[in-house]
């Protein structure tokens, strides 16, 4: 087991209340797994990620995870002035792990996901879509156990959102990390996820863990997930408990 969140709970106090985020969430995350976890906006999706980041302490209840956690925000945050290699090398400079090992296994994964022509390019020069497959490899050459993905796709146009979703996907299944995606967006997390945690509005409680078994007469990948004919019945099913008082 990667990750496993025991009753946690968290408030935040301002000047004049307290606001109660989340109640009593319990899930745990098994290797090479992915979850995705939807709810309505302002349930505390994002929070639970910064939880588990160790970005803030829960009011009650404990979190436990194993090895390196990996972050990768909506916004790719690559640095303009920075190539592409010296973008994805950045954590391992900044966590003085640039060792020769770790370089070669950054030149390999640029190399196996495409990105070798482009390591000299400036991010700038590179559209939407590859520019998020420089983030995610960025946060993969720290050797995470568990990938944390906060609305990964959210800034890209349909069309886009559908390629590099499935590039994504690829990527974390060929390197067999255990992955949480925050999203609203019901059909990604049904595309991609083994299994999807519903909340309820705030303070969001887990209304209901689903467990993604889709029939496909070819490898599943976030495409070819949608042609399932059960999926319509996933959406259809968690739409009604999003909407649910």
């Amino acid at each position: 087991m990667v990750l496993e969140l025991r009753n946690v709970s968290m408030k935040f106090n301002n000047q004049d209340s307290e606001i109660e985020v989340l109640d009593n969430i319990n899930f745990s995350l098994e290797e090479g797994e992915i979850i995705a976890i939807v709810g309505p906006s302002g349930s505390g999706k994002t929070t639970i990620l910064n939880l588990i980041a160790g970005l803030l302490k829960p009011t009650a209840g404990e979190i436990v995870a194993s090895g390196e956690i990996g972050y990768m925000f909506q916004r790719d945050s690559l640095f303009e002035w920075r190539s592409i290699y010296r973008n994805v090398i950045l954590g391992l400079e900044i966590k003085k792990k640039l060792t020769r090992e770790n370089i070669d296994r950054v030149l390999n994964m640029l190399r196996k996901y495409g990105l070798w022509d482009f390591r000299n390019n400036y991010p700038q020069e590179l559209s939407g879509g590859m520019r998020q497959r420089v983030a995610l490899i960025r946060t993969l050459a720290i050797s995470p156990s568990l990938l944390l993905l906060d609305e990964p796709f959210a800034s890209l146009d349909y069309q886009t959102k559908l390629r590099v979703s499935e590039d994504v996907y690829k990527i974390i299944r060929s390197e067999k990390k255990a992955t949480i995606i925050v999203t609203h967006d019901i059909s990604e997390a049904i595309a991609m996820a083994d299994r999807i945690i519903v909340l309820t509005p705030r303070p969001a409680r887990i209304r209901k863990i689903h467990d993604i078994t889709l029939t496909l007469d070819e490898e599943r990948t976030p495409l070819s997930a949608r042609k399932s004919e059960s999926f319509r019945v996933y959406f259809n099913e968690i739409w009604r408990e999003l909407n649910e008082s």
